[in-house]
């Protein structure tokens, strides 16, 4: 999950009455940040911490008497990343108040002099290095996009980097596939029907509408992996987060499908030697798991069935930090048997 990059707005002298109306999304999203435990649980991440370590330490030709802005710096595990790789000034941005810790930190480790730490958003701030050589960030979500900082990092690409500058990393793609998963679905969903006894059934509705982020077995994935969106951070638009796009899914294995799934992949392409890393199924557990959306019906499938669809994906109007998500497929089998549906889906 990313870290965020500017401080809460909200004066502490609001009234307590009126204090929700005063705080903001991005508020609420910093001072989740400001938790230790969320920052543990990142840098214990060995694929998400220890790949943004080789991309930046393998390639210190890159990094050796530059400008490095860390967009979301959160601890300055990235910022000093960039200073041992030989970076002349590091400067780190976040909004959240786990950059007072942050400082302790770099001053404990050395790094005083080329770390400079700004806290704040990115968008309102003023840093002591107006053009920057590269740009490094973790700001990908659950989904890639879900409380993502992507929209930040753009605007920070625009305003501080250099013609020609890096961005670490620079290219994300998001896939899909579709799952076997009819227990843990009749135990989150069906589980409703009957409550102690009880007619629960009106939240289905509600469960269904909201995606499960959790870890997939491998062997549950009954059909072949889909890229339906790739984006390069180098030229990507902030209108570049709201798309619909076709898909199709090929089954693998005769079988029933419960769910689609998604995940994304990252690159650091500036590399010398490409590294990247994935949060799918088929690799290491991340903490960004998979994402698990349900369907309605179940799909039965042959091997090399085709299902067909487009999937839409959008910030939500009221927090642009959530997403919404809309799925709609259709499927006729070998058998005959016909299965559409459209389904929609909040992260929240």
């Amino acid at each position: 999950m990313a870290e965020p990059t500017g401080p809460s707005t909200a004066p502490m002298e609001t009234d307590p009455s009126t204090a929700n109306e005063a705080l903001t999304s991005r508020d609420y999203y910093a001072d989740s940040y400001a938790h230790f435990g969320i920052h543990e649980e990142m840098l214990k991440d060995s694929v998400r911490t220890g790949s943004y370590r080789d991309a930046i330490l393998r390639n210190p030709q890159l990094f050796k008497g530059k400008n490095v802005l860390d967009v979301g710096c959160g601890t300055g595990i990235l910022s000093m990343f960039a200073a041992k790789a030989g970076a002349a000034h590091v400067v780190g941005v976040d909004m959240s108040n786990i950059i007072d810790q942050a400082q302790k930190i770099i001053e404990a480790n050395g790094f005083k002099d080329v770390i400079t730490l700004v806290k704040g958003k990115v968008e309102e701030v003023e840093l002591p290095v107006k053009e920057f050589d590269i740009i490094i960030s973790e700001w990908m979500g659950y989904f890639l996009l879900y409380e993502s900082m992507l929209d930040t990092v753009l605007l920070a690409r625009d305003k501080y980097l250099k013609k020609d500058g890096l961005l670490f990393p620079d290219v994300c793609t998001m896939y899909m596939a579709a799952i076997e998963d009819g227990d843990y679905k009749e135990e989150k969903i069906g589980y409703w029907d009957n409550v102690y006894g009880f007619d629960y059934s009106c939240i289905k509705e509600v469960a269904l509408r909201e995606p499960l982020v959790d870890t997939v077995d491998l062997k549950a994935v009954v059909t072949h992996p889909f890229a339906f969106k790739r984006i390069d951070l180098r030229t990507a638009k902030k209108e570049d987060l709201d798309f619909e796009v076709p898909f199709t899914l090929k089954a693998t294995r005769n079988d029933y499908i419960h769910a689609f799934i998604g995940w994304f992949d990252t690159e650091f392409s500036s590399s010398h030697k490409l590294l990247m890393f994935s949060t799918g199924p088929h690799a290491r557990y991340t903490h960004w798991k998979q994402t698990v959306f349900y369907t309605r019906e179940t799909i039965p499938v042959s091997t090399n069935d085709e299902i067909n669809g487009t999937i839409k994906v959008a910030p939500n109007a009221r927090n642009n930090r959530d997403l919404d998500i809309t799925i709609q497929y259709q499927h006729t089998g070998s058998t005959g048997i016909s299965t559409s549906e459209t389904l929609e889906f909040q992260m929240s």
